[in-house]
């Protein structure tokens, strides 16, 4: 049996997605199956962390009559946190990066730190929110105080995953966003603003390091276990984005964008990473992309598949929409934001309030990436576009006349499992180097390029939409404060 496999798993916010890949880049095998995602009251996201367990499980037995492997390497959602016992046992269902609960306890950390510390202890402003590890473990304390005191963990589902996986509690520096510093340790400073944080957080290992192999009780017991980094790193490697100068355009459940840069004018807003092997990449994860198209399609009856592909035409008074239905992230940062429609009439019908919504998380887009250019110093010529987002053609056009850019799609809708079976060849040397086995085995689709009449067409409508959340901003936030 062949041990040149690789296995690159990623545990998404929606589903799991697996893929069993040969060095020349050829997909022996793939798995994708969803997973629940329960909502036990206003602004609370919650998984079940054995949901992710048992779909890893299942794509490792349907994998394992493909052959041996030579490596695996977990990605995962992050800003998603599992709160454990010693002997890894959940405590609390996991806390989900959607979930605003702990935007309280976020704000007043945030608001005892200034600019100057986190720039200093982070190298970025990066904000401390709802989704900041500091603010779920704040919150915990304060709320749930008899499960604070059994917690020896806080750990992102890959951390977990790969725990249950290898008996081995580590997690990588690019993944434990706002809490290390850009020599890659832990922000001491910082998370000694909160009591008893420090002690619960796993240690630290470079991501391509093999951290342990698959326990006996597995299938591919022994295989060596590469550690691998956070969703957004792993799929712009799945994108084939591993050099300088280089943007790409994620979109699942949430988008997220990112510019790799070696310059550096901190923007508020922006999540900048500290410079790793000669990559330094700026970041900006909005709220809301698929979400937003799975809540209209149990609006209107639709599959999200139909809505996103209506034969839609854009008007320029056509309704406009506000993705904010879970608040939002970059570049705003406001959790206290609401979803809202402005323009709509009685003409109006699913087809227009589609095409608003595609439009609007396009906006949505655009505004980070602006503040992404401007951290990082540069204009991408061109965004590789990947994931579930971009299966869509009449989307993805819609994205490319919006942002004014061309957008080079690439195959398949996994990026993120595509990138972790990349890190995981490299780390254990099967790979020479990330650029060159990103590029050798990715595989572009499409490029769709802005049409001169929608891009002038959206320039108007997006000045529009920025307008349409500074009048909005008062009256959601009287009507969060009033939730």
């Amino acid at each position: 049996m062949s041990t040149s496999n690789l296995i690159g798993i990623d545990i998404g916010t929606t589903s799991v997605k697996a893929v069993m890949i040969n060095k020349s880049g050829q997909r022996v095998a793939e798995f994708s199956a969803r997973h629940p995602t329960q909502r036990p009251a206003a602004g609370m996201v919650e998984q079940d962390p054995d949901d992710w367990l048992r779909l890893v499980r299942a794509a490792l037995e349907q994998f394992a009559p493909h052959g041996s492997a030579a490596a695996l390497c977990l990605t995962s959602q992050v800003n998603t946190h599992v709160f454990t016992d010693a002997a890894l046992n959940v405590l609390h269902p996991a806390i989900v990066w959607q979930d605003g609960r702990a935007a309280e306890a976020g704000a007043a950390l945030d608001r005892a730190v200034t600019t100057e510390d986190k720039i200093a202890w982070l190298g970025a402003p990066i904000p401390i929110d709802a989704s900041h590890a500091l603010a779920r473990m704040a919150w915990m304390q304060a709320a749930r105080p008899e499960l604070w005191d059994r917690t020896a963990h806080v750990l992102l589902p890959r951390d977990w995953v790969l725990a249950r996986l290898t008996g081995v509690v580590v997690t990588d520096p690019i993944s434990s966003v706002g809490l290390v510093t850009p020599g890659f340790a832990y922000a001491d400073d910082l998370i000694a603003r909160l009591g008893g944080a420090a002690q619960r957080l796993a240690l630290l290992a470079d991501p391509f390091s093999v951290v342990g192999q698959i326990s006996a009780q597995w299938p591919f017991a022994g295989t060596p276990v590469v550690l691998g980094v956070m969703d957004a790193w792993a799929s712009l490697f799945g994108l084939g984005v591993a050099q300088e100068g280089e943007a790409f355009y994620l979109s699942g459940t949430s988008d997220v964008l990112g510019i790799m840069s070696a310059d550096l004018f901190p923007q508020p807003g922006i999540i900048t990473f500290p410079d790793w092997r000669g990559l330094r990449l700026h970041a900006a994860p909005t709220q809301s992309g698929g979400a937003s198209l799975d809540w209209a399609a149990r609006l209107l009856g639709r599959s999200a598949q139909d809505l996103a592909t209506m034969n839609i035409s854009m008007t320029d008074d056509a309704p406009l929409f506000l993705p904010h239905l879970q608040g939002e992230r970059a570049p705003l940062w406001d959790a206290a934001s609401r979803g809202g429609f402005a323009g709509l009439t009685a003409s109006h019908g699913p087809v227009e309030m589609a095409a608003s919504i595609l439009e609007g998380v396009a906006f949505s887009a655009r505004l980070a990436f602006e503040a992404l250019e401007r951290s990082a110093g540069a204009q991408p010529a061109i965004l590789r576009a990947g994931g579930g987002g971009f299966a869509s053609d009449t989307w993805a056009q819609l994205r490319a006349d919006v942002l004014g850019r061309p957008i080079q799609r690439v195959e398949g809708n996994d990026p993120g499992a595509i990138g972790a079976a990349v890190m995981a060849g490299v780390g254990v040397g099967a790979m020479s180097d990330l650029a060159s086995a990103s590029k050798a085995l990715v595989k572009g689709d499409r490029v769709f390029r802005p049409r001169q009449t929608e891009s002038k067409r959206a320039d108007t409508r997006y000045a529009l939409w920025r307008d349409l959340y500074g009048a909005l901003r008062p009256i959601n936030h009287a009507l969060s404060a009033l939730g």
